[in-house]
């Protein structure tokens, strides 16, 4: 990827006429800027890499990369983020980019371009190529909004302990009575996914409760794998008394596939989501399951981000929010309930 040192030695100029050039900010020569503008073409060089020393005011906008805006998950937050950045006066960019990689360096690019004065992040998996396009635009002040833990100097972060909340979920199972417990967890590489299931599994561990390979199927976070996936729980010799969804969306799946197989939720089998989506109220049974502070983790993040970018501070800084439990009706007491305590 060229840089702006590439631009200035192709043309045969400072880094400081390329700047001048590109942002219009002090007159040039017009053969030099001719000479400038034709080693940009040349280098297929984009300002996104060093989008922030270029800028030379305040846009009012702020880019968030984002998974997706259709999963409830990801709409709260970024409905969250958009009623902020409207309070506080500025515009969202919003890119969906659905982890390909080929539509994050795109909307990064546009972003920068547009001269965001800041880029929230909310990406379900982090590769390394994605890392390192983040690094690349560390000059655009930047907080991540999902990571399990900080992975670079560069960036604010928010931290949703998805671990911590997978622990209260398998406690709150264990503490029901269940010892015999499935789970229907997302995909292990996401911190949404691997995070939930480590914490689901300490708390089994702590219990010394084994964990049954058969019962537990991996899901992707729609309904249609948690529906699968609790058809292929069910259809074993020998059942759980309960299962732990590691979203609720797939936990509407699970209710759904007990339910045509003939089993009552949560008389039969106790099912646990994770998240609190708006509508885990409203199925049926209403879902009890972990809260995840959708709203706060966007409202914090925004906030974080215009704090870094009207105070230029360069200090990373790390903010966590804490998940809690919601109990409603989906979990019965299971066969191993101590009536002591």
């Amino acid at each position: 990827m060229a840089t702006i040192k590439d631009v200035a030695k192709l043309a045969g100029v400072s880094t400081t006429t390329v700047s001048h050039v590109i942002n219009k900010t002090r007159f040039v020569a017009e053969e030099t800027r001719e000479a400038v503008w034709a080693a940009i073409k040349t280098l297929h060089y984009s300002p996104s890499a060093v989008a922030r020393s270029l800028k030379v005011n305040h846009t009012k906008s702020i880019g968030l990369l984002a998974t997706s805006s259709e999963a409830p998950y990801f709409a709260e937050i970024i409905e969250a983020v958009e009623n902020r950045c409207f309070d506080r006066g500025y515009t969202l960019i919003l890119g969906n980019a659905h982890n390909d990689l080929q539509k994050q360096r795109a909307y990064l690019s546009m972003m920068a371009q547009k001269r965001v004065d800041g880029l929230l992040v909310m990406c379900s998996e982090y590769p390394d190529d994605l890392l390192k396009m983040l690094e690349e635009n560390r000059n655009i002040p930047m907080v991540v909004m999902d990571w399990s833990e900080s992975r670079g100097d560069f960036t604010d972060t928010v931290l949703d302990n998805a671990f911590h909340g997978g622990y209260l979920a398998g406690r709150y199972l264990i503490d029901r009575g269940h010892r015999d417990i499935g789970a229907i967890p997302g995909q292990l590489e996401r911190n949404t996914g691997g995070g939930r299931h480590a914490g689901f599994l300490k708390a089994l561990n702590e219990a010394n409760i084994a964990v049954r390979d058969e019962w537990i199927v991996q899901g992707d976070f729609e309904p249609e794998s948690g529906y699968k996936a609790m058809q292929q729980i069910l259809s074993q010799k020998q059942r759980p008394t309960a299962v732990f969804c590691g979203g609720d969306i797939m936990a509407m799946g699970a209710i759904c596939a007990a339910d045509e197989m003939g089993l009552r939720v949560p008389q039969d089998i106790s099912v646990i989501g994770y998240d609190n989506v708006r509508n885990a109220r409203y199925f049926t049974p209403a879902l009890t399951t972990v809260h995840q502070p959708k709203e706060q983790l966007g409202v914090t993040a925004l906030d974080m981000l215009l704090e870094r970018i009207l105070s230029k501070r360069e200090q990373q800084q790390t903010i966590e929010v804490q998940p809690t439990l919601i109990e409603r009706r989906s979990v019965a007491d299971g066969p191993f309930l101590d009536y002591r305590r």
